[in-house]
């Protein structure tokens, strides 16, 4: 009749002849569960989870992923994953990876007509701190807009979800943050673009990196009474932005609770990129549904 699988396997019955039992034993497909790596989330948050979750271990797992990691994150694309329950590290953290690369070049050959991991990754890290920085999926391609147009302008980016990496993706960054790390993700001391990727990204954010806004932006605040962004293009206009998102807030603190809405759900240079690689022109396609044809 053949030889069972190895790992946990779904019976589909607690009661059963013998023959039956066999049968199902050599034919059951694998239990499966299902994990989902949140967009933004890094692979030291996503790695923590599923040691919890498949009862495996962490630092099996992270051993793994350094030897397989293109970059030190972005290497697992953020969406969904049904695994075969009995899994070890080896293979899952192997799965993860060749997914995800599969993917990658899928969509750059198609994009592109090539995959060039180094072209790729400088795209995801951009798509990276997009995800980090944008408060919805609409305002991807204009913070990308500002990432780009700042890059162009030999300007750091000066960008607070640069320094959310690894075990610190959740941290709130203080000037004491600011101050002492010395990572290229500090992006407020160095330059350019991180040497790596900040998070794991969404297609949304990677369509953002590829095809953003045409805009002279180069500023943006966060408005904490609509938790989206006010875009500038000079530094007069973001500083008023930054007034009157104080001024917003300080009103809405003082409203009686009734009335109160619902807020809508010379620098170092350091991997310095050349403007001409954003400059590149991309084939005559429609991005967004290419993304969306190949979920």
């Amino acid at each position: 009749m053949g030889y069972p699988q190895s790992g946990w396997i779904d019976l589909g019955s607690t009661k059963m002849t013998k023959g039956d039992f066999l049968y199902q034993l050599t034919t059951s497909k694998a239990a499966m569960k299902s994990v989902t790596l949140i967009p933004g989330e890094t692979y030291h948050d996503f790695f923590i989870k599923i040691s919890s979750e498949m009862n495996l271990s962490y630092d099996k797992l992270m051993e793994v992923y350094s030897d397989m990691k293109v970059k030190d994150d972005g290497n697992i694309l953020a969406e969904t994953y049904n695994i075969p329950i009995g899994m070890d590290e080896q293979y899952l953290v192997y799965y993860l990876i060749s997914h995800t690369q599969r993917k990658y070049s899928e969509v750059s050959k198609k994009i592109f007509g090539r995959y060039d991991k180094d072209h790729w990754y400088m795209y995801l890290t951009v798509a990276s701190i997009v995800q980090k920085e944008a408060a919805n999926e609409q305002e991807m391609p204009l913070v990308a807009s500002v990432i780009y147009n700042r890059l162009r302008r030999g300007m750091p980016l000066q960008m607070d979800g640069t320094l959310k990496y690894g075990e610190f993706s959740k941290r709130s960054i203080t000037p004491t943050i600011i101050k002492d790390d010395e990572s290229s993700y500090n992006t407020y001391k160095f330059k350019g673009l991180p040497e790596h990727p900040v998070c794991n990204v969404s297609l949304n954010a990677l369509v953002a990196a590829i095809k953003p806004k045409n805009t002279d932006f180069l500023y943006f605040v966060r408005d904490k009474t609509t938790t989206t962004h006010i875009f500038s293009k000079t530094y007069k206009e973001h500083v008023d932005n930054i007034s009157y998102t104080k001024a917003e807030e300080l009103k809405v603190k003082s409203m009686p609770v009734s009335m109160k809405k619902e807020p809508v759900p010379q620098i170092h240079t350091k991997n310095q990129i050349e403007p001409s690689v954003f400059n590149e022109p991309a084939k005559p396609i429609d991005i967004k549904s290419l993304f969306e044809s190949i979920k």
